[in-house]
């Protein structure tokens, strides 16, 4: 299936994805971030799935998710009738569960669950055996049970089970997820636990703070955003899944089950202005956890309990989604230098300070400390926000955050009066900003670019005039919006940079999809520059690039009209969520500080 066919399931500790066809083709537990059970979505069926449908052809899929929740309903139609699967995972109690329950809706339907188990992300066979009322697979330190009313029965290393389903005849079936060394866990009523999530879900929802003509999409995805909090610590992933393919066949694939503090952070500004102050708060205690220590070991990702070490290896026994291989399992780029995180991770403690988020005395010391390592570091090149697996460049872009987190720091000790040398933080500001002005503009072609000394543009500039760097009326921010209309737009959407060999600073095979946050910062700057109707042209495409449940990942293919990337994408959704307060005229901090130094001092567009 295309990755659009699928479906998100969570539990806001992990995830799983279930597609048209009925089949929970991806699952990992305990943690977004642990071996899956089931991962035909980048292998086969053999590497572990959970399929439930007719077994004659289907003839037509209608689905959604219950109004305000998690909880997907897909009903199939057969020659012989119609059938409801509802799935759903309880927000987590003790342990992870999976819930699902068929129905019949018309005439008799001939049904098949088809349980295929494989811990260790499709790599390990467990042993089967029936415990009382249960099934339980074991293998290593994993354990899952079965429990309900569809009988099961092994067959070729799967469990499978045959049934017939009348209308308005119910069956259920839980499956529990429990560390073998111990007991079973209690058991699951599926219809209370449904009653439940509906009530929890529909009750977060329905707090949005969100009246304008956009509120369906946005709901969605700031409920996507939800979901991808690991919620015993405020971590928010940026996708619950690996190795989905920035271009079909390609080896550009990632392990993205982790925290990177620039997606966190947009995350929790896309939150923030929804309503939803608690995860603004449980974050910021998450990130102090995590970066506790020496600023100058800072990460740029970590694992969601704050973990620092994420060793990246290749899964050779999976096949990869179309042939997208190596598969990744943990993800190298922790390792990396890059700078712009220190001005999106004091920007998004300025913001929460805006948001009534309570100052923190030691939000603001580590504040200070990491000023005081980016000081010496700005100079530096680095990886950047693209994370490129070549040599370091000077990009443009992680010079202008670096001078977003002096900007930010200057102007919270002056309106909340917190102590800090703003004097030398003034200084470092403007030679910061002076620099990118002599260094990364193209005089001759009237364009900022990528990096220093070389012309090839980048989708990122356009933060320059959404975080403030210029006024939006600055001759150079109408010049590099121009180049970059002219040179990375396709079929109306933006590459965020040209990946052939000559141009490409990644050292990777040419071939991306457009990447769609970029073409939602193209309509946040169409917006500042007055350029409304195109804006929201642009935003209701992209919109309409969502599936049929309001997902969306992180890129597009236009031409094959199909998602690529990791699915769903934490950076897409919070990219949308922000133009759409801005196309609905919310006042910004941006707006109402323009007039301030350089030009905004928050971020418009994020």
């Amino acid at each position: 299936m295309r990755i659009e066919d699928y479906a998100l399931l969570g539990d806001t500790q992990t995830a799983a994805l279930v597609g048209k066809d009925g089949s929970i083709d991806w699952a990992c537990f305990p943690r977004f971030d642990s071996g899956a059970c089931f991962a035909a979505l980048i292998g086969t069926r053999d590497n572990g799935r959970w399929r439930i449908a007719p077994e004659e052809p289907v003839r037509a899929v209608r689905r959604r998710y219950r109004p305000g929740t998690f909880i997907l309903e897909t009903e199939m139609e057969t020659d012989s009738g119609v059938c409801r699967l509802i799935d759903f995972m309880p927000v987590r109690g003790h342990a992870p569960d999976i819930v699902r329950i068929v129905e019949g809706v018309r005439g008799t339907v001939a049904m098949k669950s088809d349980l295929v188990v494989r811990f260790d992300t499709g790599r390990v066979v467990p042993w089967v055996r029936r415990h009382h009322e249960a099934l339980v697979a074991i293998a290593g330190p994993d354990a899952l049970c079965v429990r309900g009313d569809i009988e099961m029965h092994g067959e070729n290393l799967a469990t499978v089970g045959e049934f017939e389903l009348k209308p308005a005849e119910r069956r259920a079936v839980v499956m529990t997820w429990f560390p073998s060394n111990e007991g079973l866990p209690k058991a699951v009523d599926p219809f209370q636990a449904l009653r439940e999530t509906d009530q929890w879900w529909t009750g977060w929802s329905g707090q949005l703070a969100y009246d304008g003509p956009y509120r369906d999409i946005v709901a969605r995805s700031l409920m996507v955003l939800k979901a991808l909090t690991y919620q015993p610590t405020g971590a928010i992933v940026a996708a619950p899944t690996t190795s989905l393919p920035e271009w079909p066949g390609s080896v550009r694939n990632w392990d993205y089950r982790y925290c990177w503090l620039r997606d966190a952070t947009l995350t929790l500004y896309a939150l923030m202005q929804g309503g939803y102050r608690h995860e603004a708060r449980a974050w910021r205690e998450w990130l102090l956890r995590a970066a506790a220590g020496d600023p100058a070991d800072l990460q740029i990702m970590y694992g969601v309990a704050g973990e620092r070490r994420l060793p990246e290896f290749e899964a050779p026994w999976l096949a990869g989604y179309e042939s997208s291989k190596p598969v990744h399992i943990g993800n190298a780029a922790h390792q990396q230098l890059q700078l712009d995180v220190y001005g999106e991770l004091i920007e998004a403690l300025y913001e929460s300070r805006r948001f009534d988020i309570p100052p923190d005395r030691w939000a603001w010391a580590l504040e200070k400390a990491l000023l005081d390592s980016l000081e010496g570091k700005w100079r530096q090149p680095d990886e950047g926000i693209w994370e490129i697996r070549s040599e370091r460049r000077h990009f443009t872009h992680s010079k202008v955050m670096a001078w977003v987190a002096f900007d930010r720091a200057i102007k919270t000790a002056q309106h909340i009066s917190m102590d800090g040398p703003i004097d030398k933080w003034k200084r470092i500001r403007d030679e910061i900003h002076a620099e990118v002005c002599a260094r990364g503009f193209d005089s001759a072609r009237n364009t900022f670019t990528q990096s220093y000394g070389r012309p090839e543009l980048d989708a990122s500039l356009l933060m320059i005039p959404l975080v403030g760097f210029l006024r939006c009326d600055d001759p150079r921010v109408a010049g590099t919006v121009k180049a970059i209309e002219s040179e990375l737009l396709k079929d109306g959407f933006l590459l965020r940079y040209k990946t052939d060999p000559q141009h490409s600073p990644d050292g990777l095979p040419p071939g991306e999809g457009v990447f769609l946050p970029c073409s939602f910062w193209l309509a946040d700057t169409y917006v500042q520059l007055g350029r409304r109707a195109e804006a929201e042209r642009l935003f209701e495409r992209l919109c309409g690039l969502a599936n049929d449940l309001g997902l969306l990942s992180e890129e597009y293919d236009p031409a094959a009209r199909r998602l690529l990337g990791n699915f769903p994408q934490a950076f897409t959704h919070l990219a949308l969520v922000n133009t759409a307060f801005n196309l609905s005229g919310h006042p910004s901090s941006a707006a109402q500080q323009r007039k301030d130094g350089h030009g905004a001092a928050a971020p418009e567009g994020r």
